[in-house]
């Protein structure tokens, strides 16, 4: 059903157009054959004018009935849709608080990952838009932290933070939220269940159109709690 709407919705103009040239045409013919039948003189004549009218009629009803469920759907329904509704990442929680915390399932993936090379990408960092303000690159934390940062951007949907081991694109939700955010939490962050040592941590925006942004990533290190 995610596939119906997002194509309703990515495709809604380039429908009117086609649904408007099948409907010009059908409205045409429906027309045309309306005014054969009404100057037929034979009955036979007058037959075959009826059929041609019968199909017009029923075409042009079955466009403008696609018409109307065109626009009902772009206009209320699909605009009422939760954003993440056409993203097929992991379901997310956005009612409870942001807790942060990785489940023992999560850390078994983690765990038979081979180590990788240290290559961060941070381009998807942009100042007052998209940040992580805290931890920021190469700081060492340990024990459960809050995330501090900005979201904000124009059409804003959610967004979610993600970890994994450094140069691994294993990514592993923590959590996520729906507020826009400036320069204020993002969430917390248990880092207890990680065996320590560097990771990258990602912040994610999605806008309400389900198109995922470029992530900010800032590179890490765990260290055990003393």
């Amino acid at each position: 059903m995610a596939e119906f709407y997002r194509f309703l919705a990515s495709y809604e103009v380039l429908i009117y157009i086609l649904l408007a040239i099948a409907g010009m045409f059908s409205f045409r013919w429906a027309w045309r054959s309306w005014q054969e039948w009404r100057i037929a003189v034979f009955s036979l004549e007058r037959e075959f004018s009826a059929r041609r009218l019968g199909r017009s009629i029923a075409i042009s009803s079955i466009i403008t009935m696609l018409f109307c469920v065109e626009f009902f759907m772009a206009s209320f329904i699909i605009p009422g849709l939760p954003s993440d509704f056409f993203l097929t990442t992991p379901t997310l929680d956005f009612i409870s608080r942001p807790t942060g915390t990785l489940s023992a399932e999560m850390m078994t993936q983690f765990s038979s990952l081979p180590p990788q090379a240290e290559t961060v990408d941070n381009t998807g960092c942009i100042p007052n838009q998209i940040m992580i303000t805290f931890p920021q690159a190469g700081d060492e934390i340990k024990g459960a932290i809050e995330l501090a940062g900005t979201v904000n951007i124009p059409n804003f949907g959610f967004y979610k933070y993600e970890v994994a081991p450094l140069g691994s694109d294993t990514w592993v939700t923590i959590s996520a939220g729906r507020a826009i955010v400036n320069d204020s939490s993002l969430g917390r962050w248990d880092t207890t269940a990680l065996t320590p040592g560097d990771y990258q941590l990602r912040l994610v925006v999605i806008d309400n159109q389900g198109q995922i942004l470029p992530a900010c990533i800032v590179q890490l290190r765990v260290v055990p709690l003393q």
